[in-house]
């Protein structure tokens, strides 16, 4: 699909992997919503990229419904939708003096996550079912997991349980939407610079770079929006979830 003149549509888009993919978007001529809480950074990169922000919270039905209707006015109906929204809470199941794991976090991070990630690409496909297809698709829908899905660490069980869950939707929901000549693909970043790694100190992140094989460095959030624009560009990329790690697999801890 070409991005030129296209309505997309960015969740967790303010900042991160979802601002790098905005600003990526728009530079190659999409007309870019933001969907994300964070409503004075989103605003501003909105403001940048000659996009929209809508605060948006992914995991409600009306919140999600009213944020596409929204940005539909100005750009049309959106044919991208890259799903970035995210949390990584950190607990283990068993944690100091025997304490559970605290499930109203490991319920929420399976509720942005994961239901967050189905609410939106569910509403935004009913919506884009419905227009007219230009060639041979209608448009596509890039998910965000994490290798944690696979290699999950020391007090990651809630949010690799969450992502592992986007992993598997994958290729049923890409399944459930051919007829609708819509496309689905999940990209899995490993260790990449984030604003909450950002919060550590340099010898940290340097450290964490440094268990990745080659290259040996965290990775850059313009890397995941490259990524984003080869599955948008490639029409035969469909119901497949990519690692993006630089060969990393994690180790417990």
């Amino acid at each position: 699909m070409d991005i030129q003149g296209v309505a997309a549509i960015v969740t967790g888009g303010a900042s991160g992997l979802g601002g790098a993919t905005a600003e990526m978007l728009a530079r190659n001529g999409a007309k870019v919503a933001i969907f994300d809480l964070q409503e004075e950074v989103g605003q501003a990169l909105a403001e940048k990229i000659g996009g929209r922000f809508v605060r948006t919270d992914v995991i409600d039905e009306a919140s999600v419904a009213q944020a596409i209707q929204q940005a539909e006015i100005p750009h049309g109906t959106a044919r991208i939708l890259v799903n970035c929204a995210g949390i990584a809470p950190t607990f283990k199941t068993v944690g100091r003096d025997f304490a559970a794991h605290p499930l109203d976090s490991f319920r929420k991070a399976v509720e942005v996550n994961l239901i967050g990630t189905f609410n939106m690409l569910s509403q935004f496909a009913a919506r884009l079912a419905q227009a007219e297809p230009q060639g041979e698709e209608r448009g596509v829908i890039v998910n965000t997991a994490s290798v944690a899905a696979y290699d999950g660490q020391i007090g990651q069980v809630a949010y690799a349980a969450s992502k592992g869950g986007v992993v598997g939707l994958t290729l049923p929901v890409a399944r459930d939407l051919a007829q609708h000549l819509i496309r689905v693909v999940t990209i899995a970043p490993g260790i990449f610079w984030t604003p909450m790694l950002a919060g550590l100190p340099q010898a940290a992140q340097d450290s964490l770079g440094k268990q990745v094989p080659h290259p040996s460095r965290l990775g850059k959030p313009k890397e995941y929006a490259q990524l984003v624009h080869s599955i948008v560009a490639n029409p035969m990329l469909n119901g497949e979830t990519i690692r993006l790690d630089g060969a990393i697999r994690m180790a417990p801890r």
